[in-house]
């Protein structure tokens, strides 16, 4: 086994592109692995990190007059964007998606997408064979059932691919705070999508605008 350690190995916005792959109404009425809205909210907030760090991020959806098209949270991020639909299950199969993704010159694939055990899984696996480093956003997927999701991520590992959580890459790709225009950008996708820690830092934010009162007497 090939282990992914060392600095070398840690995602940077520079290496990195972005496939959100299949976030339709379909696959996600039978998402069971996560509460759905969970994961509307947190591939929303992959995208919108991907843009703060300007990661190019290609969208892609299966048979969109069917199966519907990409939830609309997703493409308002990435306005006038087209999304490459498909016929093929394996996005890896798809010519015009992998060449979207080759012409940005970069390495380091991440990769989110419903459901896991199929639209995820087996372009990972693909693009694995192929030599490309692949990085699953665990959160951003989810599959019909919790078990699919896990025996999914262990499928996926076992082939060699990375598993991480969408704050957990922004995280990231930040690297050092003192990278203040990414930081900027990256603190307000938090207070939109991440939770209470986004809360904390609104109250943070509160706290130290408010004045301290006087003692009295």
């Amino acid at each position: 086994m090939t282990f992914r350690n060392g600095l070398a190995s840690l995602l940077r916005p520079e290496d990195s592109v972005l496939v959100l792959i299949d976030h339709q109404p379909y696959q996600l009425a039978n998402v069971n692995s996560h509460e759905p809205q969970m994961v509307v909210n947190n591939t929303v907030g992959l995208a919108k990190a991907a843009k703060a760090f300007g990661v190019p991020t290609i969208l892609t959806s299966v048979l969109a007059e069917r199966g519907g098209v990409l939830f609309p949270q997703v493409t308002d991020v990435f306005p006038g964007q087209a999304v490459i639909d498909r016929t093929l299950i394996n996005t890896w199969e798809d010519p015009k998606v992998v060449d979207a993704v080759r012409a940005t010159g970069r390495k380091q694939l991440v990769i989110a997408g419903l459901w896991t055990e199929v639209c995820v899984a087996m372009p990972a696996i693909q693009a694995l064979g192929e030599g490309w480093d692949v990085t699953v956003i665990t959160d951003a997927s989810g599959g019909v059932s919790v078990e699919a999701h896990e025996v999914a991520i262990k499928r996926m590992i076992a082939a060699g691919a990375n598993m991480m959580t969408w704050l957990a890459l922004a995280a990231e790709w930040q690297r050092d705070w003192a990278r203040t225009e990414q930081a900027a950008a990256l603190t307000q996708v938090i207070t939109q999508h991440a939770g209470g820690s986004g809360i904390a830092y609104l109250w943070e934010q509160q706290l130290l605008n408010t004045p301290v009162p006087r003692s009295v007497g």
